[in-house]
């Protein structure tokens, strides 16, 4: 049985859904931002006992469809901006239609739809994101940076950067007040 889990976006979250899996007597084939696929079939009384021991930690189950499409979308924007080092080889579009099985147009459409923006700005929220979290840790130089979120120069992230941020990366380097925000939150 597959279960999709809304806000399911860690690491964290994985070895959560984990553990209240075993604590309720359940095996799973597969647990993934977003989707568990469990070998039992669960009654609606277990699917209700799971969710209230999922939303103690800020997950849901979903049922509704669209719901759940908007959750595997944001769950491969996810994946691939902050957990994926290598640059995917085929444009954001190509890989997120390939990887859901999906018309990207179509995708595209009931994304923007539900959300009130578009992929691509949900992309560059997270790309911008990541970039911050980079920064932060002062390993990496901005050519470093651009190249590992795919951007076509420093110029090009830095301009996207501060459209977003309203600072430049050097500027938000030299703050005192570093925030950034949590990954459901974006």
């Amino acid at each position: 049985m597959k279960l999709y889990i809304k806000y399911m976006v860690s690491t964290r979250c994985k070895m959560v859904v984990k553990e209240e899996l075993r604590k309720m007597g359940l095996h799973f084939v597969l647990i993934d931002l977003g989707e568990v696929e469990i070998m039992e079939e669960l009654s609606a009384e277990k699917l209700i006992e799971l969710n209230k021991a999922l939303l103690v930690y800020g997950l849901e189950l979903m049922d509704d469809k669209k719901a759940v499409l908007i959750e595997r979308i944001k769950n491969v924007i996810i994946e691939m901006v902050h957990y994926t080092d290598e640059v995917p080889k085929v444009n954001y579009s190509d890989y997120i239609g390939e990887k859901l099985h999906h018309d990207y147009t179509y995708l595209s459409n009931i994304f923007s739809e539900v959300k009130g923006i578009t992929i691509q700005q949900f992309i560059i929220n997270h790309k911008i994101e990541r970039a911050k979290e980079l920064i932060l840790y002062d390993e990496l130089n901005l050519t470093e940076i651009s190249y590992i979120l795919n951007y076509s120069s420093v110029a090009h992230l830095s301009n996207q950067f501060k459209k977003v941020t309203g600072l430049s990366p050097s500027h938000f380097k030299l703050l005192k007040d570093k925030r950034r925000c949590p990954i459901e939150e974006i």
